[in-house]
């Protein structure tokens, strides 16, 4: 015995801890003085005074043979163990135990509802087994639902899922609605008109989203997260307009977006999605134009398009400074540097720009003309410079070309073409021929190696296949975006790939099938040569048409050795 207890004080003012499933699930079905001496034992169980059965009864105010059935009715619900009955001795369970015996459910208190449910049933055409409506049962039998607001639930699931109804479906929702503390007729009668209310939204969602199936239960989750939101249902039709197609995922992220920009009515969303688009789109024209694979255009239309715009300048203006940027190898964090240089000298409107790729498309010409004679030179924003500065000081190209072949042994060829150039300024000499004698040799000690003029010609070459695939692969793309765009070649398209799949399986499993999908890829074949004659294009134009068919411009054949057009 433990050498210390609760005083007398301490245990008068202490809690009777009572699980919360004792007041769901079994309180509602017992009567007054089950309860009073369930508690009052549950409140004996942790006093240190010896309470018997008679002295409890006496003070409840009942024989004492009523308390042993009273005890006796909760040992079959299995919140307690009589060990005992004379004397009456009790032992308390949990809630949730499961120690009691397998107990029968009584027929005749689940007559009528076993009628109501069968009706239901038959209007479905369905015939639950044996075991499904033993769960049911079960189910009622263990939750404090009413039979009536069951049968409410299993008709709602009636008419949602007819003849695919399931037992699985019923339970389920009523499990949903028991834990949400709907166990009435009118409580579950109120849950399921907001459904019905709210259906009529989700099919309309659905349609937009190009989604064909039935509303279920968990479709409406995302309707009570959106309106939690406060996002107008006109604002969530907007953005699934936006997508088009999809799933409620993607158009529960769509929303998100426009909570986070605090933007929750209808008129709002849909100047932010327009907005939205046209950013997107020319997020996606640059990205092609630059050579950079973009999966999501958001961080790039609130980090370069959104500024770009709204400096001033348009998408064909930002095309064709794509195009540029695309020439000297630079990605959207260069072009924006770029744009930004542009828009202080305040070149921003279509004939500016214009005039800027042009003379930049001059430069970058004579740069590779430059480079026949001295190897590569990066294009970067100080080179570009410097050969602006060199034509401000009224040299011709061809002086420049001079110049770049005089460095070609030099390690640094551009400091050096800058010195001879600055030489001959300072000497006024402006033609070739003026050019003295003795700056007209190569320098001895300023030379490149061979090896270093080889890789400089091999990064020429790889860059000159590069372009010439990338130029072939765009083509094709284009046309297939076109393609993809009618929906007869898409259908068509669709079957033809599923159909081979069949056909390699039905190959092995069942023979017998092979004329019926053979004939049916025929017959999408000829479907999407119709698709394409409409569209002006043919099935080549899908494919990339490399310039040599050797090599598909990579410069080297299969078996590893060099393409003659590689040598040539």
């Amino acid at each position: 015995m433990s050498f210390s207890n609760y005083s007398k004080d301490f245990n008068a003012n202490m809690y009777t801890v009572v699980e919360n499933q004792f007041i769901t699930k079994y309180l509602p079905h017992a009567d007054g003085d089950a309860v009073r001496a369930y508690l009052f034992g549950l409140y004996l169980c942790q006093c240190a005074e010896d309470f018997d059965a008679d002295s409890a009864a006496k003070l409840l105010k009942m024989p004492t043979e009523k308390l042993v059935d009273i005890f006796s009715f909760w040992e079959e619900c299995d919140l307690v163990r009589v060990l005992s009955k004379r004397p009456l001795y009790v032992e308390y369970l949990p809630v949730n135990a499961a120690v009691g015996k397998p107990k029968t459910i009584r027929p005749e208190k689940y007559a009528q509802f076993n009628r109501e449910f069968y009706k239901i049933l038959q209007r479905a055409k369905k015939d639950f087994k044996p075991y499904e409506m033993q769960r049911i049962l079960e189910f009622l039998e263990n939750n404090p639902m009413e039979q009536q607001a069951f049968l409410l639930v299993a008709e709602y699931c009636v008419k949602k899922d007819g003849e695919k109804l399931t037992a699985n479906h019923i339970l389920n929702k009523a499990t949903k609605l028991c834990k949400e503390w709907k166990y009435t007729c009118e409580q579950v009668e109120q849950d399921l008109a907001d459904y019905h209310v709210h259906e009529k939204e989700l099919s309309k969602i659905f349609v937009l989203l190009g989604i064909y199936r039935k509303p279920q239960d968990g479709d409406y989750e995302y309707l009570e997260k959106w309106s939690k939101r406060g996002l107008e249902t006109g604002a969530v039709y907007a953005c699934a307009e936006t997508l088009k197609k999809g799933t409620l995922s993607t158009l529960d992220q769509l929303t998100e977006e426009l909570c986070e920009k605090e933007i929750f009515s209808e008129p709002a969303a849909r100047e932010y999605l327009k907005r939205r688009e046209e950013l997107a789109s020319v997020v996606f024209k640059v990205a092609r134009k630059l050579g950079v694979k973009v999966q999501n255009p958001r961080a790039y239309s609130e980090e370069y398009a959104e500024r770009w715009l709204e400096h001033g300048y348009d998408e064909e203006g930002l095309t064709l400074l794509a195009t540029v940027c695309w020439k000297m190898n630079y990605g959207f964090p260069e072009m924006n540097g770029l744009i930004e240089r542009l828009y202080a000298q305040g070149i921003v409107d279509g004939a500016g720009i214009k005039q800027y790729c042009t003379e930049k498309d001059k430069q970058l010409r004579l740069i590779q003309r430059m480079q026949s004679y001295c190897g590569v030179i990066k294009k970067t924003q100080s080179v570009m410079e410097m050969l602006s500065s060199w034509q401000s000081w009224n040299f011709s190209d061809e002086m420049i070309l001079e110049a770049a072949q005089r460095s070609a042994n030099a390690s640094a060829p551009i400091p050096y073409i800058n010195k001879l150039l600055s030489e001959w300024k300072r000497l006024g000499v402006f033609t070739v021929s003026e050019i003295p004698e003795r700056t007209s040799t190569s320098p001895k000690s300023d030379y490149r190696k061979e090896a270093a003029i080889a890789a400089d010609l091999r990064s020429d070459r790889e860059h000159h296949y590069a372009v010439l695939r990338q130029n072939a692969q765009q083509r094709a793309e284009r046309a297939r975006a076109i393609a993809e765009k009618d929906e007869a070649f898409k259908s068509a398209e669709t079957v033809l790939k599923k159909g081979e799949i069949e056909l390699a399986r039905a190959e092995i499993f069942t023979p017998s099938a092979i004329p019926e999908i053979k004939e049916r890829i025929k017959e999408a074949k000829k479907s999407r040569a119709e698709a394409l004659l409409r569209l002006n294009l043919k099935s080549d134009d899908l494919i990339p048409h490399y310039e040599c068919v050797k090599c598909s411009d990579t410069g080297f054949l299969k078996n590893g050795k060099m393409c003659d057009c590689y040598r040539n």
